[in-house]
């Protein structure tokens, strides 16, 4: 059994990623949480989890987990994960994604743990503003950022590329697209769209239906095709390299709206908030996995449209 330390077990992708590795039976999983939200519930799901409260911007407490587990994996989760989030708390975002990872980073460096693998999330938020003769978007086209929260998530990046060929710390960096599905909370697009149509269908909200920019293109991928390609990165990335992770399609999200709409058969209308927009938007984006497909033989298996239906009838479920 391998052992894994996932920080931010409670979050969206910390749940999915850790009932994964639970069901291959091949590994021993502690998580680390900061928040009540959601421990119960994954407590119930998952009783072999260990859990351990963690303040990640404590580098004592951090070095005190890690030196008492001795991982042999750590999957770096734990993060302010919100584009639009990250325009109003510019400063939250950059110091708790940075000094999170530093605080575990420099653990390995102090006590020489070059042998336990850290997986180091990053994300295709980081390519920002890209041309159309960049799509699809490989691991070599420009940064230009066009959030706070991709801001973070380079230095993310380059801090663990750093720690590598520095210190010989084996990481791993992935750059996942939008991930979406059950499970996920407010504040992403597909998820509001859901909770919206769920609130409607249920009374409990006018049949009007708040969107922001519906223009844009974006590769989104299930959360659940994501967390098997973690899984490949920990066990067959090679050292210091990174790795596209993402559908390898766009899809508008105008389109996505009317997707949701259609499995519903309440009347709902369509208004736009100016709220909603963000200060910058890429009009589309759309991944080139194939170096993580070379590598793993790693691709998307479960189809757009059953990722949707799954969201809202998980937002269906709770309202």
């Amino acid at each position: 059994m391998k052992k894994v330390l996932i920080t931010g077990i409670t979050g969206f992708v910390g749940s999915h990623l850790a009932r994964h590795l639970l069901s291959q039976k091949m590994y021993d999983i502690i998580g680390t949480y900061r928040s009540e939200t959601g421990l119960e519930e994954l407590k119930k799901q998952n009783q072999q989890i260990r859990f351990k409260k963690l303040d990640l911007n404590n580098a004592d407490a951090v070095e005190e987990v890690i030196v008492s587990e001795n991982p042999d994996y750590i999957c770096h989760l734990a993060a302010q994960a919100s584009p639009s989030k990250s325009f109003s708390s510019p400063v939250e975002t950059l110091t708790n994604n940075i000094i999170s990872e530093f605080s575990i980073l420099d653990t390995l460096r102090k006590h020489k743990l070059e042998q336990v693998r850290v997986l180091i999330i990053s994300t295709g938020e980081i390519y920002g503003m890209v041309t159309p003769s960049d799509i699809p978007v490989d691991e070599e086209t420009p940064l230009r950022p066009t959030t706070p929260y991709a801001v973070s998530k380079i230095a993310q990046d380059y801090l663990s590329l750093q720690y590598h060929l520095s210190y010989k710390i084996d990481t791993v960096r992935v750059r996942p697209y939008n991930h979406i599905g059950p499970g996920q909370k407010e504040g992403f697009v597909v998820s509001d769209f859901a909770k919206q149509i769920a609130e409607i269908e249920a009374g409990k909200k006018d049949p009007v239906l708040s969107v922001g920019n519906l223009d844009a293109g974006r590769d989104f991928t299930d959360v659940r095709d994501v967390v098997r390609a973690y899984e490949l990165a920990l066990q067959k990335g090679k050292s210091g390299d990174v790795y596209n992770i993402g559908f390898g399609k766009s899809h508008k999200i105008a389109d996505v709206l009317q997707t949701l709409l259609s499995f519903s058969k309440t009347k709902i209308a369509v208004k736009v908030d100016p709220n909603k927009f963000r200060p910058i938007d890429v009009p589309e984006i759309v991944c080139d996995y194939q170096k993580f497909h070379k590598l793993t033989g790693w691709k998307p298996e479960i189809p757009f449209e059953r990722t949707l239906q799954d969201i809202l009838d998980y937002w269906r479920f709770l309202v």
